[in-house]
């Protein structure tokens, strides 16, 4: 274990935790309006509708899949019957297709970005550094679920240890040393996206409108005979009132 491991794998994960936290509270002070994706819908809507859906909700899948395999130890997928084979083989094939729907929905709102003379205009100095982020994170990311296939390395034994450790802050460098150059280089990659993401239209993830889902209904109340409108200034004279005299 070197110095340069300690500090790759044992300091920079929580210097990228403080400024995901730090920056997402400077921004929510100094720029609480800024919270938006800056939306180009006006400019070009074809393959929004395609790409965007596509994008995000195959992102949802890749997240899921990551929290499952960092998080769930092998233990407990053993102690519920579920055989390796089985994991690897279902992490495999469900990871792989969401991995590349993502990046074929980011691959289409990139030719979108570029193609539409409006929206190339509207991107921003934060996006030319995010969108190749973000793509060189799911390339590396579907790189070591392509390798899995025929590498013996058991990232559940090392890559998933190792993100565990930093939860208890004792974080064990050598299980994420020894992982394979594609496991540390998409780590690497995600931490820097990370600490990228408070200064970036990303930050729009953390305002979900999440409050629509327990709000109370609307109601909506018909009148029973419908009458024209007409406004209070149209020759509506008070009640009593005889109209002028010609």
């Amino acid at each position: 274990m070197t110095h340069l491991h300690i500090a790759l794998w044992g300091v920079l994960p929580y210097l990228v935790l403080t400024v995901l936290v730090a920056g997402t509270a400077w921004r929510y002070r100094y720029d609480r309006f800024g919270f938006t994706t800056r939306s180009s819908q006006l400019h070009e809507s074809r393959l929004l509708r395609v790409g965007g859906p596509l994008f995000h909700y195959a992102l949802l899948l890749v997240i899921g899949g990551h929290i499952t395999g960092l998080l769930v130890p092998e233990a407990l997928t053993q102690r519920l019957h579920v055989s390796e084979e089985m994991y690897h083989a279902s992490a495999l094939a469900m990871g792989g297709a969401a991995g590349v729907a993502a990046a074929a929905g980011l691959g289409i709102l990139l030719v979108r970005r570029l193609r539409t003379p409006g929206v190339r205009r509207a991107t921003s100095r934060s996006d030319r550094l995010i969108h190749p982020l973000l793509t060189l994170v799911l390339l590396a990311g579907l790189t070591a679920t392509a390798t899995s296939a025929t590498n013996p390395y058991d990232y559940r034994l090392g890559v998933s240890v190792w993100f565990r450790s930093l939860f208890a802050l004792d974080p064990d460098v050598d299980a994420m040393a020894h992982a394979p150059l594609v496991y540390r280089l998409h780590a690497l990659l995600a931490m820097t996206l990370f600490a990228a993401w408070p200064f970036s239209r990303l930050i729009h993830a953390f305002t979900a409108p999440l409050g629509y889902l327990v709000r109370p209904y609307v109601v909506y109340r018909s009148r029973a005979r419908a009458t024209p409108y007409r406004h209070p200034a149209a020759g509506v004279r008070p009640r009593g009132e005889k109209p002028a005299a010609r």
